[in-house]
Order: C-alpha cells, then sequence, then structure tokens
C-alpha cells in the first residue's frame, strides 16, 4: 500500500507539471481497490478540485442535460420542431411508424365496409356488386389502402360507383395520405439540409494562445473553413464562463462575461476565406486584466467562442462553436504561419494550423505591466520638477543677493552723509 501511496503521489506531481505546461489532462492512475479506498483523501479532494468540467465541448455540443422537465406536452405543441431534433434513428423509426400506421388503419376501415356491406358472403359471385372489386380479406384490404394513399392504381381493386361510404373514405384518406406525406417529407428535408454539418468544416485552433501583440498582450486563437464555398456574413463572438460571487454574496454558477474579440471596430465580422487569427486586447476592461502567468493555471475558467454566419450554398444560418479551459492556454505562445504566396495563388498549409511556437512574453499581468510602464515614466516627471525647483531656487538667491547689495550700496550712502555732516 505504501509503494502505492508513493506512486500515486509521483504521477499526481507529474500530472500537475503537465496541467500548467501542457493540454494533457490527468488521468487518476489504475490502482487496486485496497490500495484506492487506502489513498488520503485530500488527494482525490485536489484532483476534484483542480479538474474543470466542461461547459461546451471542443466539438461544439452543449454538456448541459435538462431534468425534472414537468411540462413535457410544450414539445409536442412544436412537434415539427421535435421530430426534426431528433436522432436519426427514432426519425426514421417514426417515420416508417406513420406510413405503417395509416396503411394498416385505413385498410382495417375497407375490410369493415366490405364485412358490413356483406361482400365477404359474395365472393365470386358475378351478379353482387362489392364496394371494392377483388378485396376478399384484410390483408387485400390492406394492399388497396396501400395503392390509394400512395396514388399506385395497379388497377386490379378498384372502387365502384355503388358505395358511398368507400367514396367517402376513398376522399379522407386521399386529403390525409398527402398531409402524412408533406409533413413526413418536410421533416425529412429539414433534418437532411441541416447547417450543422456544415459547421463540421469551420475548424478551431486546439490552444488558445497569450503573447505580446503591438505591445499589448493579447489571448489569441485561430479559426478557419476547409470548403471553398464561403459563410456569408460571418462573426465571431467569446464568452468566459467562471463562477462569481457578488458583493451581497450571492452565488452565480457559471457566469458568462463578453470578450472583447474587436465588437466596438468591426473586426468580429470576418471575411472567413484563409485562417484568421482572433485577438483579444488584455486591457482594464478584460476579465484577463489582473491574471498572469502563475495565477492562470489556479484558475477555474472556460472560454467559449462561437463562430455565426450563412451558408453560401442553401442561406440557412451556421453555427460553430468550441471552448478553452486553462490548461489548453498557452502563455507566451504564437500561431505558426500557415498562408504562403505560390505562383498566381495564395496556399493554406493546414497541417501547421494547430501549431504554435514559444516567443518572448512577460509573465506579468496586463494590469502589472501597465503599473511598470508607468512607474518608467515616473523619472521624467521627477527631472521636469526638479528643474524647476531648481530655477526657483536661483530665482530666489538672485533676489536675496540684489537685496545684499542694495542694503550695501544704502549703508555706504548714510556712512557719506555723517561724514559730511561731521
Amino acid at each position: 500500500v505504501c509503494l502505492f501511496l508513493m506512486a500515486a503521489n509521483v504521477l499526481e506531481e507529474d500530472s500537475m507539471e503537465q496541467d500548467i505546461e501542457s493540454p494533457v489532462t490527468f488521468h487518476q492512475p489504475k490502482l487496486p481497490k485496497q490500495a484506492r479506498e487506502d489513498l488520503p483523501k485530500n488527494i482525490n479532494k485536489e484532483c476534484a478540485k483542480r479538474k474543470i468540467q466542461r461547459y461546451v465541448r471542443k466539438d461544439g455540443k452543449c454538456n448541459v442535460h435538462h431534468g425534472n422537465v414537468r411540462e413535457t406536452y410544450r414539445y409536442l405543441t412544436d412537434i415539427f420542431t421535435t421530430l426534426v431534433d431528433l436522432k436519426w434513428r427514432f426519425n426514421l423509426l417514426i417515420f416508417v411508424m406513420v406510413y405503417t400506421v395509416t396503411w394498416l388503419f385505413f385498410g382495417m376501415i375497407w375490410w369493415l365496409i366490405a364485412y358490413v356491406r356483406g361482400d365477404m358472403d359474395h365472393i365470386g359471385d358475378s351478379t353482387w356488386t362489392p364496394c371494392v372489386s377483388n378485396l376478399n380479406g384484410f390483408v387485400s384490404a390492406f394492399l388497396f389502402s396501400i395503392e390509394t394513399e400512395t396514388t399506385i392504381g395497379y388497377g386490379y381493386r378498384v372502387i365502384t360507383d355503388k358505395c358511398p361510404e368507400g367514396i367517402i373514405l376513398l376522399l379522407v384518406q386521399s386529403v390525409l395520405g398527402s398531409i402524412v406525406n408533406a409533413f413526413m417529407v418536410g421533416c425529412m428535408f429539414v433534418k437532411i439540409s441541416q447547417p450543422k454539418k456544415r459547421a463540421e468544416t469551420l475548424v478551431f485552433s486546439t490552444n488558445a494562445v497569450i503573447s505580446m501583440r503591438d505591445g499589448k498582450l493579447c489571448l489569441m486563437f485561430r479559426v478557419g473553413d476547409l470548403r471553398n464555398s464561403h459563410i456569408v456574413e460571418a462573426s465571431i463572438r467569446a464568452k468566459l464562463i467562471k463562477s462569481k460571487q457578488t458583493k451581497e454574496g450571492e452565488f452565480i454558477p457559471l457566469n458568462q462575461t463578453d470578450i472583447n474579440v474587436g465588437y466596438y471596430t468591426g473586426d468580429d465580422r470576418l471575411f472567413l476565406v484563409s485562417p484568421l487569427i482572433i485577438s483579444h486586447e488584455i486591457n482594464q476592461q478584460s476579465p484577463f486584466w489582473e491574471i498572469s502567468k502563475a495565477q492562470l493555471p489556479k484558475e477555474e475558467l472556460e472560454i467559449v467562442v462561437i463562430l455565426e454566419g450563412m451558408v453560401e450554398a442553401t442561406g440557412m444560418t451556421c453555427q460553430a462553436r468550441s471552448s478553452y479551459i486553462t490548461s489548453e492556454i498557452l502563455w507566451g505562445y504564437r500561431f505558426t504561419p500557415v498562408l504562403t504566396l505560390e505562383d498566381g495563388f495564395y496556399e493554406v498549409d493546414y497541417n501547421s494550423f494547430h501549431e504554435t511556437y514559444e516567443t518572448n512574453t512577460p509573465v506579468y499581468s496586463a494590469k502589472e505591466l501597465a503599473e511598470m510602464a508607468s512607474r518608467a515614466e515616473l523619472p521624467l516627471t521627477w527631472s521636469v520638477s526638479s528643474k524647476l525647483d531648481q530655477h526657483a531656487e536661483l530665482e530666489t538667491e538672485e533676489e536675496e543677493k540684489n537685496q545684499e547689495d542694495q542694503n550695501e550700496r544704502n549703508g555706504d550712502v548714510a556712512n557719506l552723509e555723517n561724514e559730511s555732516k561731521v
């Protein structure tokens, strides 16, 4: 057990270093049950505390499950959207079941009409006019129902003009069959043409980076489009997901804060022809204003990025999402360039899309950098003030010297007057 404890501690220290230096996630070592039970509880608590539960997964799916929904009737009020949102296997099952049930239902009614009229008792009687010719049982009634609703019409089983109830049923089944066809085919068409799959070709970089850009500390990530057909009116947004406690003591789990990626300057509206690096300047309005390199791994936060736009081919709105947790934010790195100029065109190398390289970046927070920059300007202010003070002192000395000279002159004049009187 002691050996297992030592191994667990060593693995934990290695994993903590990996969490800080690389995006490798921590996996608890597989130990025997007795050894797992004998592990110190503080180790498990620290591991649980260090693990960050994603709000949005890397593939864009939200990691939220709705439970204890009592008003389930609300799903039925919007049955069309409910059917479209179902998984394919359930959608196909409902598609087949709806048609089968309607065929069986109307086939049963056709058989009941023939049974009540007595057509079953006069099968083969040439003098008897049945409601439906050549209908001799439930199977033939079911086939006639399929032919009626799908408008196949093989010509073997036909309705006669001596059956008014059959004519009315024919009209009802034709109208209801058209409604069922429109509804189910519409659901299938919308589900096939959903723009969710278009988002599969919109890619985000695996990691986000923090480095200097134009003398300012910036948070950056990269987006790209793998298709030649462009996303029209593309725009990018970013949210910081982090728990918060208000001044009144209210705890807000998963509080959402906007991260400015160019909303006021228009840089959030993208012309996504080639991969672009989205930059967020860390200033006083940024939630990363007071976060340094040493403090970043200790933060429990998640950055959710959302790319929206219209599919050029269909005109439907498409949305792609991804997220970055603290272990996926690299401090002091930049993205490797992927765009090169060839003979008459630009080429994008997507093999380097996720690659980064290390760059010289201060480890201080943006607030600390701003304070150090302000301190660097203070000596200039001190020199100006000292010069002014020196100038004032010189003027004071000159005034005192002039006053002494004047006093001396006045003394000499007084002495001359006394001598003349004597």
